[in-house]
């Protein structure tokens, strides 16, 4: 069968922080990937919830496969642009704040 994708891209998480919670659920049923999704107290798996439940709908609608028979086959969380703000600083200096965005890809296939 076809493996169906859903990504989002320029989420505001750093990768390691993404990494953690998509190792949890790399190789489960989509329906166990999603009861430990619900019950992860971390922002990453709010957006990976959303995330899967996007490539799980575009599975059911796209290709007609069964939910009950999807596994999550690859997630991956890579590095994107950081977002760079400055803030005023001593002796009329600025440092430079840098905010790490992530992209999250995740495929599901029978």
């Amino acid at each position: 069968m076809a493996n169906t994708k859903a990504s989002l891209k320029g989420a505001r998480i750093s990768t390691q922080k993404g990494r953690l919670v998509a190792d949890l659920i790399r190789g489960l049923p989509v329906e166990k990937a999603l009861d430990q999704l619900r019950f992860t107290p971390k922002k990453g798996a709010k957006l990976i919830h959303k995330l899967l439940e996007s490539a799980i709908a575009n599975a059911e609608h796209n290709d007609g496969v069964d939910i009950d028979e999807l596994f999550v086959r690859k997630i991956s969380v890579e590095r994107a642009t950081k977002l760079r703000r400055f803030a005023a600083c001593a002796k009329g200096r600025g440092v430079r704040i840098e905010k790490p965005t992530s992209h999250i890809f995740v495929e599901v296939g029978v």
